[in-house]
């Protein structure tokens, strides 16, 4: 695989360019034309076109708009037009084009699935976007069923104002389209790919919950609209500026089983904001920013990978949103350990597409795809270039962001023990300390609140007391003895024995324990307290025989009060030891 890059400069210039190629190129078995432009008129567009086709009428060739246009991971000229010779007989490709006008996601999808399916030599496919004007997440998931083994990459095409809807794909097979997606196909049984993606964006400050979201509509960011949170913490304003000014600082979480970061497509008058994706309400995000240390760690390591497949050919996806982190002077800054690789073409997107063990949209990332024909010759030693060296390049925002995040991260840490620290208090406070049950005093406090409820819902007690506990005591020791208080605890913890769903059990004093059953009925209540006694009756100690409880029941009344109530339980429970113990009175 070998690519030879032809400038376009004009017409005439670019025909003479193609008839010079075309003596060269006629005993290429297969061959295709990649055509990036940042110029969207169709009328330019088809002049290359054409070219082409009076050259070479049988030859593919595809493409689409861009913020930029990137050959051997340097910045190219406005239009580039690429060739890609595959040396292999076994090598093949494909091109198909659809207009989302035409066919519903869910059509493309099953059909590239099925197309898939019918190519066994198939391992990669390309896709080439159109801007959305909804969600990709569709789109995505219709992929899944793709054979796992497929790579899958691309990216969002776009203009070289960034913050613009202008978009448009080209291709023999479907000529200029604002609407289209362009996929292509590549394989054979000697064809080999890997594909990588690098972010090097961390979070920046707090985690935020997603309160409210709808598909791709993110409303709300605990309990707050979300734009308020761009507002707060970065002063960004809800104006026509707002999706410039948040593209160096995506929301970063975790989707999927990776990493994913979404930048807001625009801000809406509610403070909603709309993303390229959806987000699933309940979702951790962050506001994240740019790490260069960890972008240049990553690069580092990614490309000793890249360099070990032994490419031909790099296919570069990056975000226009990486282009302005660098320096303006060094768009391209991050690419230099790639480029003694191998040849590559690529362009600025929108957006980036990466399957992992999904196929996800990306923001703000890096998606690199290496190809190669034939086994790696594993004979030639590159040199490995040291990117850290230039580090004196990395905006002082960047160094600044750093600075800020390590400190967020340092309040983070100091709130989460604090927090956890709270709970351990608050737990304790209404908590037995042996049993692990609520105490008293959180006991009294919920019969309490369903006696509030009462004229909407009805609720039970059970109150129970274990038989001849001293005895246990004094004839086996309290550490038996607490044994025993654990047996019973573990028995109104398990939710098999009480299926309802509001109930709460607790430890009344002593060997008693008090069971509080919300919607729940007399009749329910004692066939619960019967299954109680059976359960705690049948449970063996090693130490000591057997053991049983009595147990009192007693619905509430709408003229109960706290006193009236649990004196009626306990009136029950005394007629259950006065009667023979190991029973159940109702009362």
């Amino acid at each position: 695989m070998r690519q030879i890059q032809i400038d376009y400069t004009g017409k005439e210039a670019f025909l003479e360019e193609l008839k010079k190629f075309r003596k060269s190129a006629d005993a290429a078995p297969k061959m295709m034309f990649q055509i990036f432009s940042e110029i969207l008129e169709p009328d330019v567009v088809g002049e290359v076109s054409n070219a082409i086709e009076e050259v070479f009428p049988d030859t593919p060739w595809f493409g689409g708009s861009t913020s930029g246009n990137l050959v051997d991971c340097e910045l190219s000229t406005k239009i580039i037009v690429v060739a890609t010779i595959f040396e292999k007989e076994s090598s093949q490709f494909e091109v198909f084009q659809y207009d989302t006008r035409e066919m519903p996601v869910e059509e493309i999808t099953r059909k590239i699935t099925e197309d898939a399916d019918a190519r066994p030599w198939l391992r990669a496919i390309e896709l080439y976007f159109t801007i959305p004007k909804g969600s990709s997440t569709k789109f995505c998931d219709g992929l899944k069923d793709v054979r796992p083994e497929v790579h899958m990459f691309g990216g969002v095409c776009c203009s070289d104002d960034i913050t613009s809807d202008d978009s448009c794909v080209f291709s023999k097979a479907g000529g200029f389209s604002e609407t289209a997606i362009l996929v292509v196909f590549y394989g054979g049984e000697e064809f080999y790919v890997e594909s990588i993606k690098v972010t090097g964006w961390k979070g920046l400050g707090r985690k935020f919950c997603v309160t409210k979201s709808e598909g791709s509509l993110l409303q709300e960011l605990d309990g707050i609209p979300a734009y308020e949170v761009y507002h707060k913490y970065l002063h960004i304003n809800n104006d026509e500026n707002f999706f410039y000014n948040t593209l160096e600082f995506p929301l970063f979480y975790e989707h999927n089983n990776t990493t994913i970061l979404r930048v807001p497509v625009a801000s809406n008058a509610d403070g909603s904001l709309s993303m390229s994706s959806d987000i699933d309400v309940g979702s951790i995000v962050r506001i994240s920013y740019g790490d260069p240390k960890t972008i240049v760690e990553s690069i580092a390591e990614d490309s000793r990978n890249i360099r070990n497949f032994h490419p031909d050919l790099l296919h570069i996806f990056s975000c226009a949103a990486r282009r302005t982190f660098w320096t303006s002077n060094e768009p391209t800054y991050e690419l230099e350990p790639f480029k003694d690789i191998a040849a590559s073409i690529g362009f600025f997107s929108h957006g980036e597409f990466l399957r992992e063990k999904c196929l996800n949209q990306h923001n703000v990332t890096l998606v690199i795809a290496a190809m190669r024909e034939g086994e790696a010759d594993l004979s030639e030693v590159q040199s490995i270039s040291d990117s850290r060296a230039t580090l004196s390049k990395i905006p002082l925002v960047s160094r600044l962001a750093t600075f800020i995040s390590a400190t967020s991260l340092e309040l983070e840490e100091m709130n989460n023990r604090l927090e956890i620290a709270n709970k351990n208090l608050k737990s304790a406070a209404i908590t037995d300390g042996l049993t692990g049950l609520f105490n008293r005093a959180e006991t009294q406090w919920r019969i309490e609140q369903n006696l509030s409820n009462l004229k909407s819902e009805k609720f039970s007690l059970v109150m129970m007391d274990i038989d001849n506990f001293k005895q246990v005591n004094d004839t086996y020791g309290h550490q038996e003895g607490d044994a025993v208080i654990i047996a019973l605890a573990n028995i109104l913890r398990n939710e098999q024995v009480c299926s309802s769903a509001k109930y709460s059990a607790g430890r009344w004093g002593g060997e008693e324990f008090m069971l509080v059953l919300p919607d729940t009925d007399v009749a329910a209540a004692s066939l619960i307290a019967e299954l109680i006694r059976k359960c705690f009756e049948n449970t063996t100690f090693p130490s000591i025989r057997s053991q049983t409880i009595s147990l009192g029941v007693t619905q509430a009344n709408a003229d109960d009060t706290i006193d009236s109530l649990c004196t009626r339980v306990d009136t029950a429970l005394y007629r259950a030891k006065k009667t023979g113990k190991n029973k159940v009175v109702v009362s």
